[in-house]
């Protein structure tokens, strides 16, 4: 029968007491052991392999993941599936972190002998020290818990998130370590909105016949050419060496047509708007949006290196927003 006048709130509060209660009694674990630990993973050769069953086994699945986000090579093996062949995917320069509360679950006891066999080190968070696994560990790190968050001390709670907790404090560490940068991270997710932060110029830019440009003597009718087959409501204007010299935008054009005498018969220097703003390729798009919007402008050419005055593409603020990187 559902409890009557239950108190879901104190019920709640109670859980994530005895949680953050968990996580915290980790720090005074925190030893020499554990910069062994943290040192032998960033010195290895091959793979970090996480393992685990029940809920240990989807938490070993999320740090794997972790792990391998953050610049350490790592994958999760199945315990079960180690026993029937999988173990060959582990080799001797591996290290193998093994989650388990009780040190002694049925699956994790069979394939232990032969990890040792294979040569790989064996890393355990585990809360039981008189288990089977403490005694095949090369590292052991206590995640015992006083009491799960279950009001019956059963259901992996507190012991799990504890699980948790260190393997984020393990991939960080490491993650520092490696002086892993917000670069690094974004070459490892490149379909989603951190790799699209990092995106460089150059990655959006027209290039080529795409990129509208006209000489300083060309007529208005071959400008309005250009603009038009290039859609980007600009050119730009080159000398004879050519470098950017100018650009020619629609306001341009407006403008000479009320201030100029015979417009169709002046040359594209005649008409164009002089130091034209320009952008590095291997600027962030980020940057270039900045750029735009502070100077109230929607396009930038681009340049290989500050002092270049050749453009090698033109980068529109719609490239940007059809990157995802913006979007108004």
């Amino acid at each position: 029968m559902p409890e009557e006048n239950l108190d879901i709130l104190q019920v709640a509060s109670n859980v994530l007491k005895v949680e953050a209660e968990s996580i915290l009694a980790l720090i005074s674990r925190l030893d020499e052991n554990f910069e062994k630990m943290v040192n032998f993973l960033f010195n290895i050769k091959g793979k970090v392999i996480l393992t685990g069953i029940g809920k240990s086994g989807i938490v070993a699945r999320k740090i794997s993941s972790t792990l391998a986000s953050t610049g350490t090579p790592s994958f999760f093996m199945h315990p079960a599936e180690a026993a029937h062949g999988d173990l060959g995917m582990v080799c001797g320069d591996d290290a193998v972190i093994v989650l388990s509360n009780s040190g002694d679950t049925r699956e994790i006891m069979s394939i232990l002998p032969s990890i040792k066999l294979i040569g790989a080190k064996i890393i355990s968070f585990s809360g039981n020290k008189n288990s089977f696994l403490f005694e095949l560990s090369d590292y052991f790190f206590d995640i015992s818990v006083m009491q799960e968050a279950c009001p019956f001390n059963l259901a992996p709670t507190a012991s799990t998130t504890a699980q948790l907790a260190m393997g984020d404090a393990l991939a960080v560490c490491l993650l520092k370590k490696r002086n892993f940068l917000e670069e690094d991270f974004a070459k490892l997710h490149p379909g989603g909105s951190i790799g699209r932060k990092f995106l460089k110029v150059h990655e959006v830019m027209h290039t080529g016949d795409k990129m509208p440009l006209v000489k300083e003597t060309s007529m208005l009718s071959e400008v309005i050419m250009e603009m038009t087959s290039k859609r980007l409501g600009l050119t730009g204007v080159v000398d004879s060496a050519g470098n950017l010299s100018g650009i020619i935008v629609d306001g341009d054009i407006r403008r000479a047509l009320m201030s100029k005498k015979n417009i169709f018969n002046r040359p594209a220097k005649d008409i164009m708007t002089v130091n034209p703003k320009t952008i590095v390729k291997d600027a962030l798009a980020q940057a270039a949006l900045k750029k735009m919007e502070d100077l109230k402008i929607t396009s930038l050419f681009v340049i290989d290196y500050p002092e270049d005055l050749k453009p090698i593409g033109v980068i529109h603020i719609h490239d940007i927003i059809k990157s995802g990187i913006a979007s108004y």
